[in-house]
């Protein structure tokens, strides 16, 4: 799935405002085989350890009561959480990646819909800090599809602090003489320059509120790479990006899809894009 992300960031710290999102589907599609240097998240950057095999991808999604937590239902599930504490919490210098599914169980809610209780560990990958996080899921059924619902206690990472790193980099980014840009991060070798690195973050972050929004029980969505982020220019004190990115559906190894995403700001809660 082929994504093109226009960001705009809060500019100062303690800005109000919550990202908000407008998908339209294009009529043309992106072939993989046109980005040849799209490569799946590196361990170290998302957390994601397990490799499934064809067997696990092919368990039962409904299985209810207690789950294995190396298969696919609780990961799925856990995957969740870790878009939703990126949408919610994330910039380009905090991201959360899953570690690991310590347990899971699963229950139906009448028609409604169904829970998944997990015990996870949760690792904020810039700060190498890894925390053991209980998280609840629910993804509502009915004929429109709906937006997982995430409840997720992990208070020490979120006491992570990283208001001074995010405050220089926006002073940096504002002051450039010319508008910064960068391609294919990664690379076709896995390689990221240490001063692209806030914007492949930052494509990781805007790409979650996505990734957030569409999964449900039966997909697993990693972000494969930033195809190209480029600062657009502004007349006021925000920061804004045009951002094109690729995602990656594990299970169904989907890449072939083309939309538009649209993130602004609205009055009435704190943005967590780049406080």
């Amino acid at each position: 799935m082929a994504l093109r992300i226009i960001v705009i960031l809060a500019a100062l710290m303690g800005v109000t405002g919550s990202p908000t999102t407008t998908v339209r589907p294009e009529t043309s599609s992106v072939d993989t085989a046109a980005h040849p240097n799209s490569i799946p998240e590196t361990a170290e950057e998302t957390g994601q350890n397990e490799v499934f095999s064809e067997e696990e991808g092919a368990e039962d999604v409904m299985a209810t009561g207690e789950l294995n937590p190396n298969h696919y239902p609780a990961q799925r599930a856990a995957k969740v959480v870790q878009h939703y504490l990126t949408t919610r919490y994330g910039s380009p210098y905090r991201l959360f990646g899953l570690q690991r599914v310590h347990s899971g169980n699963a229950e139906d809610v009448g028609d409604s819909g169904r829970k998944y209780q997990l015990e996870i560990a949760v690792h904020e990958i810039i700060s190498n800090t890894t925390q053991k996080c209980s998280a609840e899921v629910f993804f509502p059924h009915g004929q429109k599809q709906e937006s997982p619902q995430v409840q997720a206690s992990c208070e020490e990472l979120l006491n992570i602090s990283t208001k001074a790193q995010e405050e220089a980099l926006y002073q940096q980014y504002k002051m450039n003489q010319t508008l910064i840009s960068a391609q294919n991060l990664p690379d076709s070798h896995g390689h990221i320059e240490p001063d692209t690195k806030p914007l492949w973050h930052l494509g990781i972050v805007a790409s979650s509120f996505i990734m957030l929004k569409e999964s449900n029980e039966n997909t697993l969505y990693n972000m494969a790479q930033v195809a190209n982020i480029t600062q657009l220019a502004t007349e006021n004190d925000q920061l804004k990006f045009d951002c094109h990115t690729l995602l990656h559906d594990m299970v169904s190894q989907v890449n072939t899809h083309n939309y538009e995403l649209l993130d602004a700001l609205e009055n009435g809660r704190k943005s967590k894009l780049f406080p």
